[in-house]
């Protein structure tokens, strides 16, 4: 059953703050426009350092943010907002990506457009709208807040508007390619943080995501010898076909563990029909729900590297990249029970789902940081020509988030995490 959160914010209070929304989403179809009309693949620094430099401005002139820009010469820049609150409140951290999967020219062929009810365009959900959620959430608690202060007899009109204790808003260049740059930082700001937000779109029925499976990317490189494959081919060492039995034998790990997947999505090997071929790379995933299970299959993998069924083989494995599994933590169940709540005091029903997909929510949760995600408008077919965005979510899930922030900032439960919470470093 979803939690009763009126005792943390009031049905009237979610009302307002849905009413601010609802007064805002002008300006927010506005940015999402220009925002979905840049061009901001993971490799297009210039684009996604446009965007940073708007979200830079957005978070000092519209939430009074102190801004950090953490500058790479060759992905963009991390854009890291620090918003202070009451006091004692619990920390929070927010996390929405600027980059996108599509090369430069996508936005010129497909720019953003709206058509009953549905906006298109490249990164229209993954994450345009995601990332202004988050800030336009922020917006409407800051509007709220000056709104409770000039409208109260003898109300400080110094105190702050932020109803937690402190909010990072981390803009991250480069999730779409593992986060190699946002990483770092983002482990430092989960450090001090009670809870964290991840802005991706919500599942298209609009679940929210409480879980998601951990990604071990590995590339496997196989050494063999060349020979002349017509003339003596028995000097040779094929590697193409140790690729093809460590292949095999790779597959046929899926189904050992519940949850894990192994998978080679890429094989490449040899130079010429006529060589024996003298080296192989596999490109290998694997994914799995638990830390343990991932572990297990990993071990297993490199297992498999390790032996050869051609003679006079060597296999190198090289990790290219490391997402451990978003386990639904007991503290983070807490954090779902209430949004759930708030979402049904503002006219909605939602789930929260595992999901096979990585995000950012798998650094904060490894590091035993209570997350969810999943906190975007609804939308779907993401990374695709077909990637939409249904208007009509933008303004209850704004609301959504904005009342989440609220009732955490209150939250006794939450608040009491602080004293226990230690300092997350590895």
């Amino acid at each position: 059953m979803d939690a009763d959160t009126s005792d943390l914010v009031s049905p009237a209070e979610l009302q307002r703050l849905r009413a601010i929304v609802d007064e805002l989403l002008p300006d927010y179809l506005r940015d999402l426009e220009r925002l979905v009309n840049i061009d901001c693949g993971s490799y297009t620094k210039e684009g996604v350092d446009e965007v940073g430099r708007w979200a830079a401005d957005f978070l000092r002139e519209q939430l009074g943010a102190t801004v950090e820009v953490d500058e790479n010469d060759r992905l963009g820049n991390t854009v890291i907002g620090t918003v202070d609150g009451v006091a004692e409140g619990p920390a929070a951290l927010l996390i929405g990506h600027m980059d996108t999967v599509f090369d430069p020219g996508t936005a010129a062929v497909r720019p953003f457009r709206t058509d009953d009810g549905i906006a298109y365009g490249p990164g229209v959900t993954d994450m345009k709208s995601g990332l202004l959620t988050g800030l336009y959430a922020l917006k409407a608690l800051r509007i709220l807040g000056d709104g409770v202060r000039d409208g109260s007899p003898g109300a400080d009109s110094s105190a702050p508007w932020l109803p937690v204790g402190r909010v990072v808003f981390i803009a991250n260049p480069d999730e779409e390619i593992g986060s190699p740059v946002s990483s770092p930082l983002i482990r430092r700001a989960a450090a001090s943080a009670d809870l964290a937000l991840v802005l991706e779109c919500a599942r298209a029925n609009g679940d929210i995501v409480s879980s998601r499976k951990g990604i071990v990317d590995l590339h496997l490189t196989i050494h063999g010898r060349a020979a002349h494959a017509g003339v003596e081919p028995e000097k040779g060492r094929s590697a193409a076909l140790e690729a093809a039995h460590k292949t095999i034998a790779l597959h046929a790990l899926n189904g050992r563990w519940p949850g894990v997947t192994v998978n080679v999505g890429v094989i490449e090997a040899g130079t010429r029909p006529n060589v024996i071929a003298e080296r192989a790379l596999l490109k290998v995933d694997i994914r799995a729900l638990t830390r343990a299970a991932l572990e297990e299959a990993e071990a297993a993998v490199r297992e498999i590297a390790a032996a050869s069924s051609v003679p006079d083989v060597v296999c190198e494995v090289e990790e290219r990249g490391r997402h451990w599994p978003m386990e639904k933590l007991e503290r983070s169940t807490r954090l779902v029970d209430t949004v759930k709540g708030i979402a049904r005091s503002l006219g909605f029903d939602l789930n929260d789902a595992a999901t096979g997909g990585a995000s950012d929510a798998n650094t904060t949760a490894g590091l035993g940081v209570p997350t969810i995600d999943g906190l975007g408008p609804v939308g779907g077919n993401d990374h695709s020509p077909a990637e939409y965005l249904e208007m009509a979510s933008i303004v209850p899930r704004t609301a959504m988030l904005a009342g989440l922030l609220l009732a955490a900032g209150r939250d006794p439960v939450v608040g009491g995490w602080r004293p226990t919470r230690g300092d997350r470093t590895t």
